[in-house]
């Protein structure tokens, strides 16, 4: 694998070292906040390429000792051996950089609207969509973010037929982005008395927290109409006419909070809102630049169905990446989430990382 030009890490170099010249000298609160992003964001990038330099001047100096004409054989066969652990290391540095330096999702380190809606199953079905979501909750919580949920409809047995949630935190989009998509139970129903698996599914969107800035709602185009809390909102509201609905006119996205006072509805129901339309475009934006490449890997298609949690076996099994965890009640908890997750940011970098080098020959 080629060596990443080295004109382009003196660019990175050079930016990182123009903000915090422009930090050191001070800048208006707008500007140093945006900055301090960028320099964060660049640090570790720095560090890297830091490390790489120091390696490739300690390697000249050994080829250099090994060329010396005056150097003893001993002297020579130690600075070869160096060598080769130096060219190693410095392979690894350069693949870390590539990663380093792929294009980011604006939206990574933003907060998260998760929806989670029982599927084909029945009253199983929106068990399994709770199951999935206090998968979810407990993620949250071992990561240290908050969860506040904003509208429920339950059903007699404790499941969900749909669920609502917010999810704050920094890098919350980051990690579960990859869970949008269709999730699979075979297990055998609390219902069922003659003891046969049955096979069930909720769906899961996960979509970035958007904020005004990112989308421009105009007042000409909503509709927000109160309504008695109940149904939508769940059997855990109080029934008064604090409900909110909020229509879009232009693309006919009905969102409804149903959770708190009817204040907080309003803000929750635009949170929502502007977070569907902001996916809109993003997916707008993916697919165009999906029609531009001939080989896309991946549909990032919602309704395909991209993991299936086997009770008999004890086992989850990611159909992305053909990853199978035996380790059930560890990924419900929340736990063992992280070793799916990390495994299709993983997957996700190596596609993209293929990508950039089917450019580069073309």
């Amino acid at each position: 694998m080629n060596a990443i030009p080295s004109d382009k890490l003196d660019r990175v170099v050079q930016r990182w070292e123009e903000i915090q010249a422009d930090l050191n000298r001070g800048v208006n609160p707008a500007a140093y906040a945006q900055l301090t992003k960028e320099f964060a964001d660049l640090n570790p990038v720095v560090e890297t390429v830091q490390e790489l330099r120091r390696l490739e001047g300690e390697r000249q100096d050994l080829i250099q000792l090994m060329n010396d004409p005056a150097s003893e054989k001993d002297l020579k066969d130690m600075a070869q051996e160096e060598c080769a652990q130096v060219d190693q290391r410095l392979q690894q540095l350069q693949e870390k950089l590539r990663v380093q330096l792929l294009p980011k999702d604006s939206a990574d380190e933003k907060s998260a609207i998760l929806e989670v809606r029982a599927g084909t199953g029945g009253d199983e079905a929106a068990l399994f969509a709770a199951d999935l979501f206090r998968m979810y909750s407990r993620y949250a919580e071992q990561h240290g973010w908050k969860t506040d949920i904003i509208s429920a409809s339950e059903n007699d047995l404790g499941g969900y037929k749909e669920i609502v949630a917010s999810i704050s935190g920094k890098g919350v989009f980051a990690r579960l982005k990859y869970e949008s998509g269709v999730h699979r139970v075979q297990r055998i129903p609390l219902t069922e008395a003659g003891g046969r698996i049955h096979t069930s599914a909720a769906t899961v969107a996960v979509l970035p927290e958007a904020e005004e800035i990112d989308v421009d709602i105009r007042p000409e185009e909503i509709r927000i109409d109160t309504m008695r809390a109940g149904g939508a909102g769940g059997q855990h509201v109080n029934k008064t006419d604090s409900a909110v609905r909020i229509t879009h006119m232009p693309t006919g996205i009905v969102v409804v909070s149903a959770e708190k006072s009817q204040h907080q509805n309003r803000r929750l129901a635009m949170q929502v809102l502007r977070s569907r339309l902001f996916e809109m475009e993003r997916d707008k934006a993916a697919d165009a630049r999906a029609a531009q490449r001939r080989d896309q890997v991946g549909s990032g298609d919602r309704s395909q169905r991209i993991r299936t949690y086997n009770f008999p076996q004890g086992r989850v099994t990611d159909h992305r990446i053909g990853l199978t965890l035996h380790k059930l009640e560890e990924v419900l908890e929340g736990t063992a989430l992280d070793e799916l997750v990390d495994a299709l940011v993983a997957d996700n970098q190596a596609n993209q990382l293929a990508a950039m080098s089917e450019d580069a020959r073309a």
